[in-house]
C-alpha cells in the first residue's frame, strides 16, 4: 500500500499553528506522511485566515504555488476563511475540501472518506477537549490552545462569525496536553486563543491556569500570547511580578489611540481606561515588554485623530506595536460606516507607525544592554545562535557548542536596528 503524503501552510495566528500541528500528529495516525514546508504532497491543507484582506489573497497565492509545485495535489482549504466565505472556495482549481472550524479536527477521516465536500456548520458554545496534542516539530516553543470563540463583536472584526462564541477548553484537558508537551521537550509554552482572558471552566480562570501550569515539572516558561485589556485582572499582573516561569511579557491590543474611534470601534474600554492599566502593568512589573495592535484607516479616522494616536504611541510605555491596515470584513458593522479613509493615506499612516514601532523597540532593547539575562535558544542562524529572553528580546551570540533548546544566561552587549548582539 502506497503511503500519502501531505503537507502544511498555516496563515496567520498562534491558535492557527497550534491547530496545525495537532493535525499532524492526526495526519500520521491515519497513516499519513508528512512533508516538509518545502514541498507538495498528495494532499495540501491550508489552514486559512479571514482577519484581513491580505490574508485571503495569501490563500490563493498558496493554492497557486502548491498547484505549480504539484499539478496533482489536492487542496482542503480549513478554518477561518472556509467558515467565512465557503460558497466560493470549491471552485477555485485543485479545491476538494472546504471545512469549517467546526469539523477541521477531524480532516483525516473526512479526505479518506470524501473526494469532495463543504462542511461550515456554526460552533456551539459549550467546552471542549482536543482530541491529541500539538507537538511542534518545527519549533522549540508550543502553543497552548486553552480558549476560542469570541463574544466582544468589534464592529471591524469577523472573528465572532468564523471562531463562533467564547468557550473554554476543559481544565483537565489543558493540564494533560502540557504534560505531553514537556515530556516532548518544549520547554517554553505560550497560552493561545481568541480571547483568552474571558477563559472560565468548572469554576477555573485563566490565572488558574498559569498557577497549575507553574506546577509541571521541566515547564521552565509560560508565555501570554495577545490578550484584551479588559480580561486581565490586577492580580495576574502581581502574579507576573513574582512568578519564576510566567513570562514578563504582555500582549494587549489597542487598535486606537483615541476615544472617538474606539467608540466606532464597539472596543470596551476609553483610553483613560487603557492607560491606566498598561502604565500599572508597566510599574509593577521590573523589565516588562508591552506590545499591541493598532488599526490605521478605520473609517472616520481623520488626520487629527490619526495624529492623536501616533502621539499617543510615542508618549506611552508600550514598546512596539502591530499595525494593521483597515481592510472591510464580510459580515463586520464597520463596512457601514461613513468617513471612508483613502488608501494611500493608510499607506502613509501605516509606514508613520511602523517606523515608530522599530524605534521605541531599539529603545527597549537598548535599556537592557548590559543587563545577563536567561535565553531559551531556538535555532542556529548565520553563525549564531538566536532566541528570546522572557521578555521578548531577540538575542543573538556565538558559541561552538550545541544548545538548541537550551537555556543559557546571556549578557546583551549591543543593539542595533538589526539585532541585539550578546555573549555568554
Amino acid at each position: 500500500m502506497t503511503v500519502k503524503t501531505v503537507s502544511f501552510y498555516t496563515q496567520g495566528c498562534r491558535l492557527n499553528q497550534s491547530e496545525t500541528a495537532l493535525l499532524e500528529q492526526q495526519f500520521e495516525h491515519h497513516g499519513y506522511s508528512i512533508l516538509s514546508s518545502s514541498e507538495v504532497g498528495d494532499v495540501t491543507v491550508i489552514n486559512t485566515c479571514t482577519v484581513t484582506e491580505n490574508g485571503d489573497t495569501d490563500a490563493k497565492k498558496l493554492v497557486r504555488k502548491a498547484l505549480d509545485l504539484n499539478p496533482s495535489t489536492s487542496v482542503a482549504l480549513i478554518g477561518c476563511m472556509a467558515q467565512i466565505q465557503k460558497d466560493t472556495l470549491l471552485e477555485w482549481p485543485g479545491v476538494k475540501w472546504v471545512i469549517g472550524n467546526a469539523h477541521k479536527m477531524e480532516l483525516p477521516s473526512i479526505i479518506d472518506s470524501h473526494d469532495s465536500l463543504v462542511l461550515t456548520p456554526k460552533m456551539t458554545k459549550e467546552s471542549f477537549t482536543l482530541p491529541g496534542n500539538s507537538i511542534d516539530r518545527h519549533h522549540t516553543r508550543a502553543n497552548l490552545k486553552v480558549q476560542d470563540g469570541c463574544d466582544f463583536y468589534c464592529s471591524f472584526c469577523v472573528i465572532p462569525f468564523a471562531r463562533g462564541p467564547a468557550r473554554s477548553r476543559e481544565f483537565d484537558d489543558i493540564l494533560k496536553e502540557a504534560r505531553v508537551l514537556v515530556l516532548a521537550g518544549h520547554r517554553e509554552l505560550v497560552l493561545t486563543g481568541v480571547n483568552i482572558g474571558t477563559y472560565q471552566n468548572n469554576g477555573y480562570l485563566f490565572l488558574d491556569i498559569i498557577k497549575a501550569l507553574e506546577e509541571i515539572e521541566g515547564l521552565d516558561r509560560i508565555r501570554i500570547s495577545s490578550i484584551e485589556p479588559t480580561t486581565i485582572p490586577d492580580e495576574l499582573i502581581h502574579h507576573m511580578a513574582t512568578s519564576e516561569k510566567l513570562c514578563r511579557h504582555l500582549h494587549i491590543p489597542l487598535q486606537s489611540g483615541t476615544d472617538t474611534v474606539l467608540g466606532l470601534m464597539s472596543r470596551k474600554y476609553t483610553m483613560q481606561e487603557f492607560d491606566h492599566f498598561i502604565q500599572f502593568a508597566h510599574d509593577t512589573v521590573p523589565g516588562l515588554c508591552i506590545g499591541t495592535d493598532v488599526i490605521v484607516g478605520f473609517p472616520g479616522e481623520t488626520d487629527e485623530l490619526f495624529e492623536e494616536t501616533e502621539a499617543y504611541l510615542r508618549e506611552s510605555c508600550i514598546d512596539y506595536f502591530h499595525v494593521f491596515s483597515y481592510s472591510e470584513r464580510a459580515f463586520a458593522r464597520s463596512k457601514k460606516l461613513e468617513g471612508q479613509v483613502e488608501s494611500y493615506k493608510i499607506s502613509a499612516r501605516s509606514k508613520i507607525l511602523r517606523d515608530l514601532s522599530q524605534r521605541k523597540r531599539l529603545v527597549f532593547h537598548q535599556e537592557h544592554v548590559g543587563d545577563n539575562l536567561p535565553v531559551l535558544v531556538e535555532s542556529f542562524k548565520r553563525d549564531k545562535w538566536t532566541g528570546l529572553t522572557d521578555n521578548y528580546i531577540r538575542v543573538n551570540f556565538e558559541s561552538d557548542a550545541d544548545l538548541k533548546n537550551q537555556i543559557v544566561v546571556t549578557s546583551i552587549l549591543e543593539s542595533n536596528p538589526q539585532d541585539v548582539l550578546a555573549t555568554l
